[in-house]
């Protein structure tokens, strides 16, 4: 028997497990040791009313957020990483034409799809996004290879489009894009553009854009967002979700942040950057800092919309001041729960 196995045999097996544990590569957690495994999604928010919803379109809403949630949790359930996990969920809901990203994207003023896409490292805050691009199938697939395989974070339109085709991404045709409810929801909103303000059902604002906040065995946090933008935009109009700090946040001392509403007060408030503001420098947990955001300083602006936001705890918050959000989370039990309204 040589020395080193003498050694330990004379150990306790306690003492043993101690030493054997620091002989693999050194653990990311750092400063407080993070939460279990987290993911938080939402699949937009606006005028969801629970009296129009039909029991199977309810019912579709809930299967997909299941779908998308355990998409995520496969890869944080074996060790993958949250950057991993938030891209695989995100494209479980461009693929959906329930949703306001890629396939179901919404309508330009002109009859055109331009979709938005954004994702963030929490643990180095590298982060890459898409802008008004028309043909990428999977858009949040583009905004990682920006993160990647650059040293830019934001392309926009055509470069976009042409870095997406050097890089090997999978593109679609206009009319892959193409919902009947989506150009319907055109039709009504240039109808609306045609009525006077004061005579506007309260009601007509929807938004559907997708995100994903994902805490993984690391104790690293990452964020992702797309969206199909505003229905009846402006050609060219840039929203929130590729910009970062705005629809999109994710820093590991902090929290990651996903939001959904109206960009253009996202844009003036830094929505996303601000949750993280509020817990670094004010102090404030995460619920109370979500909350302040999105229920006093979004509000007092006349902005409407919510967010999803996680810290490396594995602590979530999902505010939302519209009459609905499609919202979900799973964690370490593996049990994935979806919500749509206020009350639940």
């Amino acid at each position: 028997m040589n020395l080193s196995m003498k050694i330990l045999r004379g150990l306790t097996p306690f003492l043993i497990a101690g030493i054997l544990a620091g002989c693999g590569e050194p653990a990311v957690k750092t400063e407080e040791e993070a939460g279990s495994i987290t993911l938080v999604i939402h699949g937009g928010a606006g005028t969801i009313k629970k009296e129009e919803m039909t029991e199977e379109r309810e019912r579709a809403y809930r299967e997909k957020l299941t779908e998308a949630l355990l998409a995520g949790f496969e890869i944080l359930e074996t060790g993958g990483t949250s950057i991993d996990a938030v891209e695989a969920t995100i494209l479980i809901m461009e693929d959906s034409p329930l949703f306001n990203a890629g396939k179901g994207s919404v309508f330009t003023h002109q009859g055109k799809n331009e979709m938005d896409a954004a994702i963030m490292n929490g643990a180095d805050l590298q982060a890459g996004a898409v802008t008004s691009v028309t043909t990428i199938k999977n858009p949040i697939r583009a905004a990682r290879a920006v993160m990647e395989q650059t040293k830019h974070v934001l392309l926009a339109g055509r470069g976009a489009e042409l870095f997406a085709a050097e890089h090997g991404l999978e593109f679609a045709p206009p009319d892959y894009f193409f919902t009947q409810r989506r150009w319907d929801a055109l039709l009504k909103a240039k109808e609306k553009d045609a009525t006077p303000e004061p005579e506007r059902p309260a009601d007509w604002r929807s938004f559907g854009t997708v995100g994903a906040v994902a805490l993984d065995s690391h104790g690293n946090l990452a964020a992702a967002t797309s969206t199909g933008g505003l229905t009846n935009k402006l050609h060219g109009r840039v929203g929130d979700t590729p910009i970062v700090g705005a629809g999109t946040y994710a820093n590991n001392k902090t929290c990651a942040v996903s939001g959904t509403g109206q960009g253009e007060f996202f844009m003036r408030n830094l929505v996303a950057y601000d949750v993280s503001a509020f817990m670094e420098h004010g102090g404030l947990p995460l619920k109370e800092a979500a909350d302040k955001v999105v229920h006093e300083k979004l509000i007092e602006l006349g902005g409407e919309g919510g967010i999803i936001a996680l810290d490396r705890q594995g602590n979530f918050a999902m505010p939302f001041n519209t009459l609905g959000m499609y919202r979900g989370y799973i964690q370490a039990d593996g049990e994935a729960r979806t919500f749509i309204y206020p009350d639940e």
